[in-house]
């Protein structure tokens, strides 16, 4: 599939490494391209980009091909990957300090993404890179968690406004981020969308016990686990944003679980996410880039609902992870607010979108003069423009699946 796209040896490297274990003849392949490498520092720069230095590194030495680096490219992976080693360890002993407080207050909390992917399918190495450790709470327990976390010296990202703060577990996916310790950490109470919220509370519940630096963790089961990363891929390239590293969790847990992921009980989730065309395009890219097998009944699913033009957004996005002006879409926004419960908790929300904190529009608006924050205000209303398209999109698109039936 990838010899039908404009793709380098560099890039082509960087997909052989997305993984932990390597098929008979893979090496090989690696080798030549290693060999064929004319941009080294293009190379570091997409996998840094792709956030997969550290695992670039670490494939490298376990295939024992370093020797066909240069040693200037060589030392400065090792680099990486070592700095990674201990930033990983120091966010393991930070979150484990939380979650033990949040243990002692007899609140649940379940590992997701980066950190839950590092210390299980990837072994505790110190190969997945990170940039903050999200945990999943129940909703009725979210609030109650992150102000005990509050009153332990964890620090909250200021609000964008001053209305959201009676309905932040009811906006969005996790409340405001909380900084101690040089760690950031995500207080999730939604994955799947607020109507979905079943789907949520079946990855809770369903998961395992683990320990991190001596502290009771809980790790999704694997198959509801894999739905999610699909779904969070599916958030980050909606925003015009997408990473190889998100791809790499996909692979690496279908390297440890196949079994107990790729079932027909997956399309049946999918279904019940509403992610039927999420997934099955997802699939399609680790089925014909990095030649995954499927049983027959899972290719069926996705030659029937994949989009077909996504193997193009996949190749832009290898080319462009990062720096793509993001796409400001109506439907979205519509039923972000429509996912609210609640007349008034929508009408909040779209007030406080309107009339953010003068520290926001700041920082939004890049000015400084109080003065010129105020001119900006008018501009905000064009929210709700924003909010009618998506709301006409969304009626349309409403009517096109009635007539389908």
């Amino acid at each position: 599939m990838t010899d039908k796209f404009d793709i380098s040896n560099e890039e082509l490297l960087l997909l052989e490494l997305c993984r932990l274990e390597f098929p008979a003849g893979s090496k090989g392949r690696i080798r030549e391209l290693l060999r064929s490498v004319s941009d080294w520092d293009r190379f570091v720069t997409s996998a840094t980009n792709h956030g997969l230095s550290a695992l670039v590194c670490y494939n490298i030495g376990h295939l024992s091909l370093s020797g066909e680096l240069p040693v200037k490219t060589w030392s400065l992976l090792r680099k990486t990957l070592m700095l990674n080693i201990y930033r990983n360890s120091f966010f393991s002993k930070s979150l484990s300090s939380a979650i033990s407080i949040l243990n002692k207050a007899k609140i649940k909390t379940v590992l997701l993404k980066g950190i839950a992917m590092e210390i299980t399918a990837y072994g505790n190495k110190g190969i997945r890179q990170m940039t903050d450790t999200d945990l999943l709470v129940l909703p009725d327990k979210c609030m109650k968690a992150w102000n005990i976390l509050k009153k332990n010296g964890f620090i909250p990202l200021p609000v964008k406004s001053i209305l959201y703060k009676p309905i932040l577990p009811y906006i969005g996916k996790h409340l405001p981020s909380l900084y101690r310790d040089g760690i950031s950490i995500e207080l999730h109470h939604d994955l799947f969308g607020i109507r979905r919220s079943s789907l949520s509370r079946q990855l809770f519940e369903s998961s395992n016990g683990a320990m991190l630096n001596c502290i009771k963790v809980n790790i999704p089961q694997p198959q509801i686990f894999f739905l999610y990363l699909v779904r969070h891929l599916h958030s980050h390239e909606t925003r015009n944003e997408s990473q190889l590293r998100l791809y790499t969790d996909l692979n690496v847990l279908l390297e440890k679980h196949k079994e107990e992921i790729i079932n027909e009980k997956l399309t049946g989730l999918a279904e019940e996410a509403g992610m039927k065309e999420i997934l099955a395009s997802r699939l399609m890219i680790l089925r014909d880039v990095w030649d995954t097998r499927f049983p027959d009944a899972v290719n069926t699913f996705i030659d029937e609902y994949c989009d077909g033009k996504f193997m193009d957004k996949f190749f832009f996005f290898l080319k462009s992870p990062k720096g793509t002006p993001p796409v400001t879409d109506p439907l979205t926004y519509y039923q972000t607010i429509k996912d609210i419960p609640g007349f008034h908790r929508k009408a909040l929300y779209l007030l406080g979108d309107l009339f953010p904190t003068v520290s926001f529009m700041k920082k939004r608006y890049n000015c400084s003069n109080i003065i010129l924050v105020l001119l900006y205000y008018p501009h905000r209303f064009g929210k709700i423009l924003h909010y009618y398209r998506g709301m006409k999109h969304f009626c349309h698109m409403k009517q096109l699946s009635e007539e389908e039936r």
